[in-house]
């Protein structure tokens, strides 16, 4: 159903939606249940001047029925700026299911969503994202036409594709900042290291860069030191390692007045949505003389998979388009130079131009 007015989601969490923090003229709002299998889902829907809109699904145990609602609202919008930056028809969504991954996933709990989905007739196209596989996505389009990234509708995981992009700009930062193309020696701090940030992660050691890792999964730290010499570090410390290039690849509102002057890196980005935990983050960034790359555009990888693969495609016009993400964020960095902006308003601004001339 669309929210008008206050509802409850989760234990006694009342949620003004209109009044929300995060509501920034969200096109829909959709609180799904199903009693028997178990789902609570919010699916965000920001804009659609582009075109239906698309972006994962999230599987997550939120601490509240508000904090779920807040990582709709805010993802949603991301992907609006993201799909927009990226040259994409398609607007901006997300979902969240408020579940925890490990303990409660089931195909009922899938089906159920991918009814959910079905509902809106297509103006939302799901997608795997954090606590959500290319297998469980499968799961999901058993009851809808609307998901994608799976091997029926395209190329399957989108993961090594924003692994891609996050190296393309990562090069593309040590460009511009530092003036050579050689990531040879330098010293990345990897946080996070699921499919994405262990693929990031794997491009970085075969540049020839050095590597600090850090992850909540001890097995995922033990693999890649063992797989690229890594030194290890508490994911708590990873932003104030002494290192060249700092890349958060786990959750969002990493980036804070609390975390911003304990970096040490001279360049941060990574592939974690959201990054910034504020608007005003990214000018503490550019005050802090940090070259930062805006998260929806350095991370477009996984959506471009998506979006312009078919079933059977082959993926060149993908890979293209992916390596492009270092030329847009190469645009981004001289026009926020030129200006004296942070970068994120940058990428803001672009993002905008695009959707202003839709209409």
């Amino acid at each position: 159903m669309n929210i008008s007015t206050p509802h409850r989601v989760g234990e006694d969490d009342p949620i003004d939606v209109f009044d929300h923090p995060e509501f920034r003229g969200h096109e829909q709002i959709v609180f799904g249940h199903d009693a028997a299998s178990g789902l609570k889902t919010i699916i965000a829907i920001h804009d659609t001047r582009l075109g239906p809109a698309a972006g994962g699904c999230r599987m997550w145990r939120y601490e509240s029925g508000d904090a779920a609602l807040t990582d709709a609202l805010r993802l949603s919008r991301g992907m609006t700026y993201k799909n927009a930056l990226a040259g994409l028809d398609f607007g901006g969504g997300k979902a969240v299911i408020i579940a925890d991954a490990q303990k409660d996933k089931t195909e009922a709990l899938l089906e159920a969503f991918g009814t959910q989905v079905e509902r809106l007739a297509g103006r939302y196209r799901t997608a795997e994202d954090v606590g959500i596989s290319t297998a469980d996505m499968d799961v999901v389009a058993r009851r809808t036409a609307f998901a994608l990234g799976t091997a029926k509708t395209g190329l399957g995981d989108p993961s090594p594709y924003t692994a891609l992009g996050v190296f393309e700009g990562i090069k593309a930062a040590v460009r511009f900042r530092l003036k050579h193309d050689d990531l040879s020696g330098l010293t990345v701090s990897v946080q996070g290291l699921g499919n994405v940030g262990f693929g990031v992660a794997r491009y970085l050691y075969e540049a020839g860069a050095r590597l600090v890792v850090s992850d909540i999964n001890d097995r995922s730290v033990a693999r890649a030191i063992e797989t690229f010499s890594a030194r290890p570090v508490d994911p708590n410390a990873a932003h104030k390692t002494d290192a060249d290039i700092f890349c958060p690849c786990a959750l969002g509102a990493g980036l804070n007045s609390v975390t911003i002057p304990e970096i040490r890196a001279g360049i941060v980005a990574g592939a974690a949505n959201n990054q910034l935990a504020s608007d005003q983050d990214g000018k503490r960034l550019l005050d802090a003389g940090i070259l930062y790359a805006p998260d929806y555009a350095i991370n477009a990888g996984g959506i471009i998979s998506i979006a312009l693969a078919g079933p059977g495609d082959k993926d060149t016009l993908v890979r293209e388009k992916t390596i492009a993400i270092g030329q847009t964020l190469t645009r981004i960095f001289e026009r926020a130079q030129t200006e004296n902006l942070p970068t994120q308003t940058i990428a803001d601004k672009l993002a905008q131009e695009r959707l202003s001339s839709a209409v």
